[in-house]
């Protein structure tokens, strides 16, 4: 029998955690990299970081949405 390292709702909250950052850190870095590439130096990553909390904000909403429904019970 294979014992399991972390407990399921850890992963499960160790995901959402991986999720917001990536969220949050991936439009920055491909900001980043436009600016570089265009040389338009805080243009890209000010768009990068607006993207950003947009997407965090749908996540922290789908999130919500869905703890709602299972009713918050552990």
């Amino acid at each position: 029998m294979k014992k399991e390292i972390l407990p399921r709702k850890y992963r499960e909250y160790l995901g959402l955690g991986v999720e917001i950052a990536a969220s949050l850190l991936l439009p920055m870095i491909g900001g980043f990299y436009v600016d570089q590439f265009f040389n338009s130096s805080p243009v890209g990553i000010l768009v990068g970081v607006v993207v950003g909390l947009i997407l965090f904000f749908l996540i922290t909403i789908r999130i919500s949405r869905r703890l709602n429904s299972e009713g918050g019970n552990d």
